[in-house]
């Protein structure tokens, strides 16, 4: 595309054949480049464009300067040539992809699960092995999109799972031999374009806009869910305490610490845990980072939960209502825009230290609730959560230290403007956490935009 705007009529290429729409000249790059300019020469071309595409930035440099050496020698032949500077993103990219592989032969990783969510929010999952990693890396893993829910139709179904390699963690119950990583993955088109229906990538998209606005958006939920001794028939509690109650002795401590232990061990920081309102009812609070990591982290979190119940016997569920008469779980979601390192929300002036930014994040936050409300309570049971006498909010409102609101602003503390933020009650832990940041986030910026 950027030769279309150029009088470049030969193209000198160092990597694989590609059609750039001009004469070009394809040569292995071992072979000499000054022999390669040399041939050039002879045949009177004078406009030459260097394409290089090493796998780093430093690689590259070295080969454009060993290009200018080149071509120097022939200036006296009015040869002319251009050298554009490229997106160099892509280094950073191939330094995790070299990243991934070593770790993966450093640590004796067989397994690489790829992990991605249909519409619903349920992790999908496939494992490739070790020998695939490279080549997967680079182009993805393809498969039947028509058999996910939310996904694409028969007729259309080719889809490519391409790893997201930022995301590489070992699994802490894997075994050491042989073990077993994952990566979350954002799902293609076959052409390359991102496939719309793609959870992740309708997050992505929605960051974007924030982006463009000048905004980074942060966010930091706290997942309940209850522990039960199996799945089977009538639920069966595994103790009756209450809201930070400590229950020595009882399984459902040491299942809290396993979690955060494996929590930790995948890269997820952990403020604290707790026990809740409800009797078996817990808490795992994440340390607030960007919404996309806090998505990945969300749908790793449900995964770590369970798999410590399922290795004591034990069933863990973040169904939002499983007991009557008992609160429900929640997934009460923290939000705050920064503009570079400044917290958007703060304002010293005002008397609740909220800017114009926050209130007009809030007010777009409170006139589309009801569309929300169908990503972020998506269930039938959501709504059993969802009435009076259960800390759970059921009108539209907002408030500073009120907990029964849909919208609070935690109390300013001096010395704490970066924690400015607002608390969304009404998500329940069962829902598209990808989905239900990007609504959240989305609504705000509707707000911000219409003031």
């Amino acid at each position: 595309n950027q030769l279309m705007d150029t009088d470049v009529n030969f193209v000198l290429v160092d990597w694989g054949k590609r059609n750039v729409g001009v004469d070009s000249l394809y040569f292995n790059y071992k072979v000499g480049m000054a022999e390669a300019i040399a041939h050039l020469v002879s045949l009177k071309h004078r406009n030459i464009y260097f394409i290089s595409g090493p796998k780093t930035l430093k690689t590259a440099k070295i080969r454009i300067r060993n290009f200018i050496d080149a071509i120097e020698k022939y200036r006296d032949n009015n040869l002319d040539y251009k050298i554009l500077e490229g997106d160099h993103k892509m280094e950073k990219n191939e330094e995790m992809k070299e990243y991934v592989l070593k770790k993966a032969h450093d640590n004796d990783i067989k397994f690489i699960r790829f992990w991605f969510t249909d519409v619903q929010g349920f992790l999908k999952s496939f494992a490739i092995t070790v020998e695939e990693l490279e080549n997967a890396l680079s182009e993805g893993m393809g498969f039947d999109g028509s058999s996910i829910e939310g996904f694409s139709r028969i007729e259309e179904s080719d889809v490519i799972a391409m790893p997201d390699p930022g995301t590489f963690q070992i699994l802490p119950w894997s075994p050491k031999e042989n073990g077993v990583a994952r990566m979350f993955c954002d799902i293609m088109e076959p052409d390359g374009s991102n496939f719309k229906g793609d959870p992740r990538w309708v997050l992505k998209r929605t960051l974007k806009k924030a982006k463009d606005m000048g905004y980074t958006f942060y966010v930091g939920p706290e997942l309940e869910f209850f522990y039960f001794r199996n799945d089977k028939g009538e639920p069966e509690i595994l103790d009756k305490g209450g809201y930070f109650d400590l229950t020595p002795l009882d399984v459902a401590s040491e299942l809290r610490r396993n979690t955060v232990l494996f929590l930790e061990a995948m890269g997820i920081g952990v403020e604290y845990s707790h026990h809740e309102v409800a009797p078996s009812q817990h808490e795992i609070d994440l340390r607030y980072t960007d919404a996309l990591t806090m998505a990945d982290n969300t749908m790793t979190y449900r995964i770590i939960v369970k798999e410590v119940a399922t290795r004591n016997n034990v069933y863990a569920t973040f169904m939002p209502k499983p007991l009557f008469g008992e609160n429900g779980s929640g997934m009460h979601t923290h939000q705050s825009l920064f503009k570079g390192d400044k917290n958007a929300f703060y304002d010293a002036s005002d008397k609740y230290h909220l800017s114009e930014i926050g209130k007009n994040y809030i007010a777009g936050t409170l006139k589309h609730c009801k569309e929300i409300v169908a990503i972020t309570n998506q269930w039938v049971n959501s709504y059993k959560r969802l009435v009076p006498g259960f800390e759970a909010p059921v009108y539209i409102s907002w408030a500073r230290r009120n907990r029964s609101t849909l919208v609070r602003v935690p109390m300013y503390k001096p010395g704490k403007e970066t924690s400015t933020r607002i608390e969304f009650r009404c998500p329940d832990p069962a829902c598209n956490p990808y989905l239900a940041f990007s609504v959240m986030l989305a609504a705000g910026l509707e707000g911000i935009k219409n003031k």
